[in-house]
């Protein structure tokens, strides 16, 4: 099995692999370990809260293989929550430690602008030769359902947003991918950055 969607208790599992299988990724829904461990791509989802999320992920026993499974160079896809969950800490109803695995760190919208920011808003591209964006256009629009965004300290913002503030839209550090908004909810835009990752995958 080529990618598994980590189902951890927190995420809109079944969006997600309806869209895999619109465009023919070999996917399955899975939280067994041993299924994990052989998987050559992860899908890392997410919605709700960043300390439930985490405390999720960790009554899982999954963390030491995801991260396994990252420092072995096999690739990982988070998306929406999955995404913020990647980075240091949060400061979503106080302080909360992430994965680490990006350094920055998740504020909360403040903004005058309506949070949650909820809707289709236009991807900037920071990197533009990065291979998730072959399918795509600077100017595509996405859907975005958040409250909380990442405040990045390094140079892994692909693609960004504009919602009063620089928003990163899609982070790439090596074999590691994120996007904060919902590539499943996000029409032919977010097949096509789909069928990108997917062909990244050996």
């Amino acid at each position: 099995m080529k990618h598994v969607i980590i189902d951890y208790g927190v995420g809109n599992l079944g969006s997600i692999k309806n869209a895999c299988d619109r465009i023919g990724l070999d996917t399955i829904v899975s939280s067994e370990i041993s299924v994990i461990k052989e998987a050559k791509s992860l899908i890392l989802p997410g919605v709700g809260a960043f300390e439930d999320a985490m405390e999720s992920l960790k009554e899982s026993g999954l963390i030491p293989y995801i991260l396994d499974h990252i420092n072995k160079g096999k690739y990982l896809l988070g998306i929406c929550l999955g995404m913020q969950l990647l980075y240091q800490e949060s400061e979503e109803f106080g302080l909360h430690k992430g994965l680490g695995l990006f350094k920055g760190r998740i504020k909360e919208f403040d903004v005058a602008l309506k949070v949650p920011h909820m809707g289709w808003n236009k991807l900037v591209f920071d990197q533009k030769k990065d291979p998730i964006l072959k399918y795509i256009k600077e100017g595509d629009y996405v859907y975005f359902v958040h409250s909380f965004y990442a405040v990045s300290e390094g140079e892994e913002v692909v693609a960004s947003t504009n919602y009063e503030v620089k928003v990163p839209a899609i982070i790439h550090k090596e074999n590691i991918y994120a996007t904060q908004f919902h590539p499943e909810k996000s029409g032919q835009i977010g097949l096509k950055i789909l069928k990108a990752y997917g062909e990244l995958i050996r």
